[in-house]
């Protein structure tokens, strides 16, 4: 009698430990499904309208958007990717220099992402603060955060006029660094730090990668 009941123990175990086994692979089966299909939709909104390893890194970007609530900004960071290096290299957001190193000291793309997000997230923060435009965040991610205390003297609205003075004043405090090379048919020269042109180049991105998924534009995106 009591081997019986030994037995339907044993088997009884058995059976949980077995339901267990298969909740968890079941578990573990959908997780890798949802990556994979987050990985796809992400990859899928981009076609040919940025370099296929913008592509290839737009779902890390996403990621690490979301631990900060900016996943609304992935298109943003991928076109700013694109502008950036093409998702080239090992610093494919080129944030080095906002992290206070020599420029492409980072060598490690998931590093220059993560860094990347955080000089975004902090020009965000700081430019909705002093109540600046978005062109102007756009154009902070180039320029530094300095550039968004500039606009807001001027005004508050970003243009190419004003990135330009910008771009001279801080040349002229270091002319043998920001000096395009010495090429003065540099379509910069002589606004040789940064990109005066930046945020137009990387607006026009946003607004294809918008168009080509037939979207609305968002609401943090038309004053661009």
């Amino acid at each position: 009698m009591k081997r019986r009941k030994s037995k339907k123990r044993i088997k009884r175990s058995s059976n949980i430990a077995l339901l267990l086994f298969f909740m968890v692979l079941i578990f573990v089966l959908f997780d890798q499904f949802k990556q994979i299909n987050i990985r796809e939709t992400s990859v899928s909104l981009l076609p040919n309208l940025v370099s296929k390893d913008v592509q290839n890194y737009t779902p890390l970007l996403e990621m690490e958007l979301k631990e900060v609530n900016l996943e609304e900004y992935t298109l943003v960071l991928a076109a700013i990717m694109q502008q950036e290096s093409k998702g080239k290299g090992g610093d494919p957001m080129q944030a080095s220099e906002s992290a206070g190193l020599p420029p492409n000291s980072i060598q490690d793309p998931e590093q220059s992402i993560k860094q990347g997000v955080k000089h975004f997230k902090r020009a965000l923060d700081y430019g909705n603060n002093k109540k600046v435009d978005f062109p102007t965040i756009i154009q902070a991610y180039n320029m530094g955060i300095g550039y968004i205390d500039y606009v807001s003297q001027k005004g508050g609205k970003h243009s190419e006029e004003i990135a330009k003075e910008f771009s001279l004043a801080q040349a002229e405090k270091n002319p043998q660094i920001y000096n395009c090379g010495g090429d003065k048919n540099n379509f910069r020269y002589p606004y040789c730090y940064g990109d005066f042109s930046y945020t137009t180049k990387v607006t026009k991105s946003i607004e294809s990668l918008i168009a080509s998924n037939n979207e609305d534009i968002p609401l943090q995106f038309q004053d661009i």
